[in-house]
């Protein structure tokens, strides 16, 4: 990270108000960044109102106030602007079409809450031009992420922060995995909701996030106190079920918050220690796992065809063999990179399927939005998880 003197323009930019604490630039191993971490009071645009937040790889990001256009690649950072009244503010994400439709599958359910997504610029692979075009407050992505695309590099990514607005994400949580070597000493590890809350102070929405996280840990109590022993929970396979003949599979006991809303749970996986998570398995590694329960990621989006999915199943010399399809336990599941709001209904929507005799039976399901369920077996309040996203509550 170069300091002010380095830098090519002579105007203030956005970067003059929105400023790293200083260990970005140590994770992409530029020069000259110690200097800017000691300039608390070299900025004139700083006020006594900043802030500061600090999250792995970034380090320590501060702001002067909450930032307003939110850019996001993957959806579990956008899912968090969604929890705190903040989803329409998104202006970029990974598949926006796709993810529009799956969150909107889970909206109906929370009286008051609409979101929109359509039409977005779509983020997997985003050009620098476009992100000085989009001009965001914030960027909700994790920079050692964007910085292992082919179409960047660190001095890219430095240029972007310096230049535009911080980076705030982090990706590799998701499997724990590793993350460019450049960035390995400087980067941790965290679990969804200890990630909200750091979005959630970026955004200086600490009350909604406190309001959810009890919500979310009322729900932990009631899977946690009711959770069958563990001779008696069934066998998993997670995968995406698009192309039965080949398959992505999820390992249950990977740690990161891609299964966040399996893992409370206590299932067994049935995959063997062959397999890693998101691996491509086929029929074969199917059958030998042999799984009590099948989960079809995806399952829930409108665009899918679950029907079509279990027909295939039964209808396959070796697919009709499995215990899931016999016993009629194929079940469908949203998204892998999901925010707490999906967490929640993930949580209890994978409850129903998994002990139907402890938490209440799952719906029927095979299209439409997440099913109506009796208050009496609902295992969080709608309502209440409506009133803080609208801040209403």
């Amino acid at each position: 990270m170069s300091d002010d003197t380095d830098r090519t323009t002579e105007a203030p930019t956005r970067r003059d108000a929105l400023k790293y604490g200083g260990t970005l630039a140590a994770g992409v191993a530029l020069a000259g960044c110690s200097d800017l971490a000691e300039q608390s009071g070299g900025d004139e645009t700083a006020s006594s109102e900043s802030y500061s937040v600090t999250m792995a790889p970034m380090g320590e990001v501060s702001f002067d106030s909450p930032p307003e256009g939110i850019f996001t690649r993957l959806t579990h950072h956008a899912g968090m602007a969604f929890a705190l009244g903040r989803g329409n503010d998104v202006n970029a994400m990974h598949a926006p079409e796709y993810y529009d439709k799956l969150w909107n599958q889970f909206t109906p359910r929370l009286p008051g809450v609409t979101l929109d997504w359509t039409g977005l610029y779509s983020s997997w692979d985003p050009s620098k031009e476009m992100l000085y075009d989009l001009d965001s407050d914030v960027h909700l992505a994790d920079p050692a992420s964007v910085n292992a695309l082919d179409s960047w590099n660190a001095e890219d990514v430095e240029e972007i922060d310096e230049t535009v607005s911080p980076w705030f994400g982090n990706k590799y949580s998701d499997r724990h995995d590793e993350p460019p070597s450049n960035w390995a000493d400087r980067y941790e590890y965290y679990g969804l909701w200890e990630m909200f809350e750091k979005v959630a102070a970026v955004f200086r929405e600490e009350e909604r996030y406190e309001a959810l996280a009890e919500i979310h840990t009322s729900l932990l109590d009631t899977i946690e106190t009711d959770l069958p022993p563990k001779q008696e929970r069934p066998t998993v396979v997670m995968a995406g079920m698009s192309d039965i003949e080949s398959m992505y599979a999820y390992t249950l006991d990977t740690p990161g918050f891609l299964t966040a809303h399996v893992r409370p749970l206590g299932p067994i996986g049935a995959l063997g220690d062959g397999v890693s998570s998101g691996d491509m398995i086929d029929m074969e590694v199917l059958l030998e796992a042999d799984p009590d329960v099948l989960f079809s990621l995806g399952g829930m989006h409108p665009d899918t065809d679950l029907s079509g999915i279990r027909s295939a199943l039964r209808n396959h010399s070796a697919g009709s063999k499995l215990s899931a399809v016999r016993n009629e336990r194929v079940y469908p599941q949203g998204a892998r990179y999901q925010g707490p709001i999906l967490n929640l209904f993930q949580l209890e929507m994978t409850a129903k399927q998994l002990y139907p005799d402890v938490f209440g039976e799952w719906p029927a399901y095979t299209e439409g939005p997440y099913p109506e369920i009796p208050e009496g077996e609902q295992l969080f309040d709608r309502q209440a998880v409506a009133e803080i996203i609208t801040g209403d509550r």
